[in-house]
């Protein structure tokens, strides 16, 4: 990611370099007969995220996310592309991983399911610590639940997770993060399955910890409310593909790619219909601009990983027409609730 900054005395280019990033990333998985076809879940996906920087992967569900969030993680291994931390390739040798597992954290969706009932808040907090062989132990671990928020962190050392409340858990998995310095987190869903009273406190925290501690994250949703609230840059996912990137209220403003629009239709505030994905594939602008048999016949453009500050979108009927056609929303779509109210299924 570059940027370029201009003063008085002139312009000095200023090149960042991306903490994390995914640079032509194919995850393709095999079938189970010999007969059965491979079956592509990220399909050439270029993603950088910069540090100090949220970015919201948004999509439906199946459309790749979280397999893209694993293979950024390290779990999974692309079988094309790579992932590239500080600029350096990730190496998949036990070590190697080791060490970047210390540096790039996950934060999960469900609380409850992260953490061992059978062990107290400070065993769950200092795990991270004993596994990397990490000193001052406890002062490690009061200090990741303080900073999330559960203060007096003694007073939760001996706690079990049914003793807490749902926030706290989750709390709780974001101290077993913190704990041992990551310089990103890869939140998947990470309040999903939390009461709408305790979202925005969980939302604030990881807010407060990216000015805090100039933590960058990866935030998987499919609650575009949440990605309005949270993120600096979101990119829409479609069938494996990054299909759009911008900032929030750039694609809530107006959002090109006819898939953004089929999300962006099912929001409580949105003042169309909720519509069927890529509409404009059976529409007469398709037809105009001779590009329906392209969208099913002809690859999709590859965006690049690098923002260029304006939207980007892979889109045949786009690129034909200079800019989609425009899908009567409104910038008010973002203000959606990150409670539940906006969460998108098209």
């Amino acid at each position: 990611m570059s940027a370029s900054s201009s003063s008085d005395g002139g312009e000095d280019s200023i090149t960042v370099t991306p903490v994390l990033s995914a640079s032509g990333v194919l995850v393709r998985f095999s079938g189970r007969g010999r007969r059965s076809a491979a079956a592509t879940a990220v399909d050439g996906v270029n993603l950088d995220i910069a540090p100090g920087e949220i970015v919201a992967l948004v999509g439906e569900s199946g459309c790749g996310k979280t397999t893209l969030a694993r293979t950024m993680l390290g779990l999974e291994r692309p079988t094309q592309g790579q992932v590239s931390f500080a600029g350096q390739p990730l190496s998949y040798r036990s070590g190697g991983l080791r060490d970047y597992r210390r540096k790039v954290q996950l934060v999960l969706q469900d609380p409850t399911g992260s953490l061992n009932p059978r062990h107290t808040v400070y065993e769950a907090v200092a795990e991270g610590v004993r596994v990397h062989r990490l000193d001052d132990e406890r002062a490690r671990v009061a200090d990741a639940l303080s900073r999330c928020g559960l203060r007096p962190p003694e007073r939760f050392f001996l706690r079990y997770p049914h003793e807490l409340s749902g926030g706290q858990r989750q709390r709780v998995v974001i101290a077993g993060a913190l704990v041992l310095e990551p310089e990103v987190l890869i939140a998947d869903e990470p309040v999903a399955s939390l009461d709408a009273s305790v979202r925005g406190e969980i939302l604030s925290l990881l807010l407060r910890l990216r000015a805090d501690l100039g933590l960058a994250a990866l935030v998987v949703t499919h609650d575009l409310g949440l990605a309005w609230n949270i993120a600096d840059r979101l990119a829409v996912m479609y069938l494996g593909r990054i299909v759009e990137v911008g900032t929030p209220e750039q694609i809530f403003a107006d959002p090109q790619h006819p898939y953004t629009r089929a999300l962006m239709s099912v929001l409580p505030e949105s003042p169309t219909e909720p519509i069927a994905r890529c509409p404009e594939l059976a529409s007469g602008a398709a037809a105009a601009a001779g590009v329906g048999q392209r969208c099913t016949s002809v690859p999709l453009p590859v965006l690049p990983a690098t923002p260029s500050g304006q939207v980007q979108v892979s889109c045949h009927l786009a690129q034909a027409l200079g800019k989609a056609p425009a899908g009567g929303q409104a910038q008010a779509l973002g203000k959606a609730s990150a409670g539940g109210q906006a969460q998108a299924q098209a």
